[in-house]
């Protein structure tokens, strides 16, 4: 098995986890990530959903799972497609999110990259719908 299908085998069974527990824990994500992981959102700390800001050390990502999971409850989380290059991973799918305070559901494409280097993700950058995220927030 390549890297590259290491990288695609891990992210699948991480996705599957997240999904079936709707959120409620994330340690298995923790575990991937490197100490010095770079982890962006593109909501990038707006109002509202302040734990989307920038990430750049293991420590902060805690952070930003702790905010998301206080704040949004999955209603589900379908990645589609996984393309693998060159120890970066695309993947491609679907989620759905209620705001636990609104009450509002966003549902959105989505989008997430990831680079590895020894096994562990050094970068993260997730592309969603942001006008609808912010909507449900507010």
């Amino acid at each position: 098995m390549s890297e590259d299908d290491r990288n695609v085998a891990v992210l699948q069974e991480s996705y599957t986890l997240w999904n079936s527990d709707k959120a409620a824990g994330f340690d298995y994500w923790m575990q991937l990530l490197a100490d010095d992981v770079t982890f962006r959102s593109l909501a990038g700390g707006r109002p509202g959903v302040e734990f989307t800001r920038d990430c750049n050390r293991k420590a902060d990502v805690a952070r930003y799972f702790e905010g998301l999971t206080a704040d949004w409850e999955m209603v589900h989380y379908t990645p589609v497609d996984f393309i693998a290059q060159g120890g970066r991973v695309a993947v491609r799918g679907r989620t759905a999110w209620k705001n636990r305070r609104s009450g509002k559901t966003v549902s959105t494409p989505k989008a997430d990259f990831f680079r590895f280097r020894d096994g562990k993700i050094v970068e993260f950058f997730e592309f969603y719908d942001t006008a609808a995220m912010l909507a449900a927030a507010g």
